[in-house]
């Protein structure tokens, strides 16, 4: 989830990670004005993902069934945790009922071979390739790789035979490359850096890593991943959450005992909500559902614009523009707690959440999402990006299966 430079005058952000490397301030603008009307309540949202999907496969898909970063300033290039993403939104419209993306599913997963480190016997994969698979290069993140063990094991939750065992084993083989890279260390008490170039540890990284390794603890019963999970756990709870407002910062770096950057980030605690969960099934700890649902509620208050009923970016001021990825992740957190609790509120923050980045951030006559936009829809920047259309596409299939 690391980002390089997109070129935007306004925004940098990581284009080939999924974390957030820098954040400059926007202009006013975004978040302005009156709230738009509410989309037509004819489409659903099963129908909303399969839109998404057309676009993405008429606008990004290769011969090589990879995907191109995006449709204007790298539309040669292909990113890591870009084609994982586009897996999880086939795996979430498999889900759905809709098995037609299951072979782009398996053969973009044959695909990513290409990103694997084959020279370090640690493996890991690089941040992005050539449209045809050649060039791998760069750091290696652990969010990417930690995300992309996850999406796997959605995919391996839906395959058979075969794919799903291969699915399995690569995520295996993520969490290895996690356990063995170097990038835990005592630094700042522990936690996983961002990548291999070390240059801060963040809560999104350490969370997904959490995320995988009590799932492949659950599923495999391997003490190796119990108790990597426990205690990138432990350094999460002791150095990044923040006890006043009940979600995590953003990350430390900074010699020494480490800077914390205290902003909020509406991704980072929805990936938190879902570690929560996981970890507590995987222990068999009650008390961790209760833990998400509070991180659920804590969202729900500081990262929640009440006018626009969707989530912001950050708790940053200046950052007034939401985007589908980010952003939508909220959806995720929010429908994974419905699925624990069956508390409908969650599902109501889900729902709201799809339809204020519709108004937003979608083109209504190409069914393409830009990057990042005003909540009414203003301020829209030029790029399409494959990975905000590929989360659009996953949240909107998930929601379906209950709205």
């Amino acid at each position: 989830m690391k980002k390089v430079l997109l070129g935007l005058a306004v925004v940098i952000i990581m284009a080939s990670s999924c974390g957030k490397s820098n954040v400059t301030p926007k202009p006013p603008g975004g978040g302005g004005g009156t709230p738009p009307p509410d989309p037509p309540a004819t489409t659903s949202y099963l129908d909303l993902a399969k839109q998404t999907r057309s676009f993405v496969t008429n606008n990004f898909l290769t011969s090589s069934f990879s995907y191109r970063a995006n449709t204007t300033t790298n539309a040669n290039s292909c990113f890591e945790w870009y084609n994982v993403s586009q897996i999880y939104a086939d795996a979430a419209l498999v889900a759905a009922g809709d098995a037609t993306v299951l072979p782009y599913m398996n053969k973009t997963f044959q695909f990513m071979e290409g990103f694997w480190d084959k020279a370090d016997l640690r493996g890991g994969y690089f941040a992005s390739v050539n449209l045809n698979g050649t060039g791998a290069g760069g750091d290696k993140f652990v969010d990417d790789n930690g995300l992309t063990g996850m999406v796997y094991l959605e995919a391996y939750d839906i395959t058979s035979g075969g794919d799903k065992q291969a699915y399995l084993d690569k995520a295996k083989a993520c969490a290895d490359w996690l356990i063995n890279s170097g990038l835990w260390d005592t630094t700042y008490g522990g936690g996983f850096w961002w990548n291999t170039s070390k240059p801060n540890k963040p809560s999104q990284s350490n969370g997904v890593a959490m995320q995988l390794f009590a799932r492949l603890y659950t599923i495999t019963g391997n003490t190796e991943y119990r108790d990597w999970a426990t205690k990138v756990n432990n350094w999460l709870r002791n150095n990044m959450l923040d006890s006043s407002t009940g979600l995590y910062i953003w990350m430390i770096d900074g010699t020494g005992a480490g800077t914390k950057h205290t902003e909020k980030f509406t991704y980072d605690n929805a990936i938190m909500i879902e570690a929560d969960i996981l970890y507590g099934k995987a222990m068999n700890d009650a008390s961790y559902l209760a833990k998400a649902q509070a991180i659920g509620n804590a969202m729900n208050t500081v990262l929640w614009n009440s006018a626009y009923k969707g989530y912001i970016f950050n708790t940053d001021p200046s950052q007034t523009r939401v985007n589908p990825a980010w952003c939508g992740w909220g959806t995720q957190g929010m429908i994974r707690l419905y699925e624990q609790d069956k508390n409908a509120k969650w599902l109501t923050f889900a729902q709201n959440n799809i339809d204020a980045l519709n108004k937003a951030a979608r083109n209504k006559d190409t069914h393409a999402y830009y990057f990042f936009s005003g909540f009414a829809g203003d301020n829209r920047s030029p790029e399409i990006e494959g990975v905000d259309q590929a989360w659009m596409q996953r949240i909107q299939a998930m929601m379906s299966k209950y709205k």
